[in-house]
């Protein structure tokens, strides 16, 4: 039985579709490489100022069906294909035809390989670093089902930013998330800070499936204990009628109070809002968090001498 969205979006949560001509190309450019972005495939809310004013895309790597069922997702989920091992050098081609100063890189889950498609990762980032040396890779990787090694391949080729999301508090996480445990995500940013200990990490919480405000409290003072960076907090809109519904829409004053908790908490950067995605504004998030890590790191050398 498909439940209903019951209560009304509220006027802040609005966007207007503005297609202007550079989304356009992009979304050309992807077509024609074969490529998918996340921006399309989750519905973001943001793909029309992300494509078109800031000339920026999340691109999907690993195919486009996604071997999980989690209940807030649009993307397709079903047995993927084979892994095409030639879609590293495309994005990479297509971040350079684009002349990108910053890119995030994420996935579905492909449970039904070995590494969980670590390896396309390392030669995603490769191939970007080749051909755009200047480039910023930021990954937002999946959980490997909690295999150290497929983490290693990733981080060892040292991506500016390595992101992560718990998606939502531990209680909820049964409830929202499919074959994935709070726990798992959370040893998984405390694994990557133990493999390179100047690995900038971020994770990502959606509000309104049914968390309280001290959950969401305990979920940031989860995510600084194993020492994650940045942490972005929004809104979960339903994409369809097919994903849960909305049990609560947060105001923008309950979403700046967060940011403010967070940066309470030590982390370098937060964005919070009600259309804030992983991937929102990510180039200005990893500059921040850049520049703070890398002052915070000069401040413990010079301790240590």
């Amino acid at each position: 039985m498909i439940e209903k969205e019951e209560l009304e979006k509220p006027q802040w949560l609005k966007v207007k579709a503005t297609q202007g001509p550079n989304y356009h190309r992009l979304k050309m450019m992807m077509r024609g490489e074969q490529l998918h972005t996340v921006c399309e495939e989750a519905h973001c809310p943001n793909i029309y100022e992300c494509w078109d004013r800031d000339k920026t895309a999340t691109f999907m790597i690993l195919g486009e069906t996604c071997t999980r069922n989690c209940r807030f997702c649009a993307v397709k989920s079903g047995h993927p294909g084979a892994l095409d091992w030639e879609e590293p050098e495309r994005v990479a081609q297509t971040v350079q035809k684009m002349d990108l100063d910053h890119v995030v890189i994420t996935s579905v889950d492909r449970d039904d390989v070995p590494d969980g498609g670590a390896t396309i990762f390392r030669m995603t980032i490769e191939a970007i670093r080749r051909l755009s040396p200047h480039c910023q890779v930021e990954v937002l990787i999946p959980d490997f089902q909690g295999e150290a090694v497929a983490l290693q391949k990733v981080v060892e080729v040292h991506p500016e930013l390595l992101d992560h999301n718990v998606e939502t508090v531990r209680r909820m996480t049964p409830r929202v998330r499919s074959r994935a445990t709070y726990e798992r995500s959370l040893e998984l940013l405390r694994t990557a800070k133990i493999i390179r200990r100047d690995q900038a990490t971020k994770s990502s919480i959606m509000l309104g499936v049914g968390e309280t405000w001290d959950e969401i409290l305990e979920t940031l003072d989860d995510l600084r204990a194993v020492n994650v960076d940045i942490v972005t907090i929004g809104q979960y809109l339903r994409p369809t009628s097919k994903q849960m519904p909305v049990a609560r829409f947060y105001t923008p004053e309950e979403f700046e109070k967060l940011r403010e908790e967070g940066i309470a908490r030590g982390f370098l950067h937060v964005e919070s809002g009600p259309l804030v995605r992983t991937s929102y504004h990510a180039a200005r998030q990893a500059r921040s968090a850049t520049a703070s890590f890398s002052s915070n790191e000069k401040v413990h050398e010079g301790k240590e001498v």
